[in-house]
């Protein structure tokens, strides 16, 4: 079963689904600047176009582009800065 997701007022949408016992979001994220709270360890992949994230551990803000993954630990949170729409994959470990 796929799950529709819309956060931040519908500038972030996903699509959530499961493939061999594990669940994942695929999804776009328009400009703007977001707080993600996570239950569940992730690792967030960029397929197309860049994130910069900091984590409450990270000192200075990261960007990272397509193709380039980052984790996040649960029960946490980390902050984005999307400065063109860009896609991601977001698994959840």
């Amino acid at each position: 079963m796929i799950k529709e997701n819309s956060y931040f007022d519908g500038n972030v949408k996903s699509l959530g689904f499961q493939q061999q016992g594990e669940s994942m979001t695929v999804g776009v994220m328009a400009p703007g600047e977001y707080t993600f709270a996570t239950d569940a360890p992730e690792k967030m992949t960029v397929i197309k176009g860049s994130l910069t994230i900091k984590r409450t551990s990270d000192q200075q803000w990261l960007t990272f582009h397509s193709g380039e993954s980052f984790a996040v630990d649960g029960h946490s949170s980390f902050d984005l800065q999307v400065s063109q729409a860009t896609a991601y994959l977001c698994e959840f470990l």
